[in-house]
């Protein structure tokens, strides 16, 4: 069987990344399994300049979900070059870094200096406030995520990827604007915008009041927006929202994806990517397909 993928311009051995803010630098979870198993490794939010992130409290469960509000909490990309790229280089997987900025000039700057480095792509984070905006997220309309993926790209050589907020009307425009931008893969679903109140203080459970909703409750609406992103771009997409096993990597690429990522599913088993690696291979087996790519976008509407 074949399960190598071409996600963007980047190889990758089998479809399955892990999600970006999830997965850290991947130090944590290489004491359960060889990270060199996985097709791909998307980093933590990394920022020009290390950033605190929010005040706790900053995460909380939710039902078949979790709420967070973390503030791209980072080292910086200095640390990272000098600390976390030369380790994880050691691994036979896909380095991609999920680029993050509060403006234009910052995302420019941060990928200037990612365009030098030894990484196999970048995933632009446009789910970051924009703070000369009103701290409106980047990628709320086609018009601010054109502008800074058309000025990404002109720093950028290497595959750039632009991950999608959901928390908009018309996903499949936003998608386009990625592509006329001149990107070369989309990333989707980041997370819904949810809140959660303690009923006893009267006052809701994170610090910051509202966080980003993951996790398996999220999964209908991420598959719902892959699909239609897949019917409105050529280029290549990575789906990702609840996904916690082979059967839900699959649902993704039946809907339209090349290759996958595992969000809040690696906090409840570390094991989780693996497991998706093979539940995926098992699916291939019980229906004779010899090469997974056989499967992306073969989903038969009624």
């Amino acid at each position: 069987m074949n399960t190598q993928v071409n996600l963007a311009g980047i190889k990758m051995k089998n479809p399955v990344t892990v999600a970006s803010g999830t997965f850290g630098y991947g130090r944590e979870y290489n004491e359960f399994f060889d990270l060199s198993k996985l097709g791909g490794i998307i980093t933590k939010g990394t920022s020009l300049k290390p950033r605190s992130g929010n005040k706790a409290p900053r995460i909380c469960e939710t039902a078949s979900g979790m709420l967070n509000s973390i503030g791209l909490q980072n080292p910086g990309v200095e640390y990272f070059a000098e600390y976390d790229l030369p380790w994880l280089r050691k691994f036979d997987t896909a380095i991609i870094v999920n680029a993050c900025g509060s403006s234009i000039d910052e995302y420019v700057e941060l990928c200037k200096i990612l365009n030098t480095l030894d990484i196999d792509g970048v995933e632009l984070n446009l789910s970051c406030p924009n703070v000369k905006a009103g701290c409106m997220a980047f990628g709320n309309t086609y018009e601010g995520v054109k502008q800074v993926t058309s000025e990404v790209r002109k720093v950028l050589d290497k595959p750039l990827i632009v991950k999608l907020t959901p928390n908009v009307t018309d996903i499949a425009s936003i998608a386009k604007a990625v592509e006329d931008a001149g990107a070369d893969g989309v990333s989707l679903i980041n997370t819904l915008l949810g809140m959660k109140i303690d009923i006893d203080k009267k006052k809701p459970i994170l610090a910051n009041n509202t966080g980003g909703l993951s996790g398996p409750a999220i999964k209908p609406v991420a598959v719902r927006m892959v699909y239609q992103v897949a019917q409105a771009v050529n280029i290549p997409i990575l789906g990702m929202g609840g996904i916690i096993n082979g059967d839900d990597a699959v649902e993704f690429m039946l809907a339209g994806a090349t290759a996958v990522s595992i969000g809040a599913g690696n906090f409840v088993d570390p094991y989780t990517s693996v497991k998706t690696v093979l539940g995926i291979e098992d699916y291939m087996k019980k229906y004779n397909i010899d090469d997974v790519n056989d499967i992306i976008g073969k989903v038969q509407m009624n």
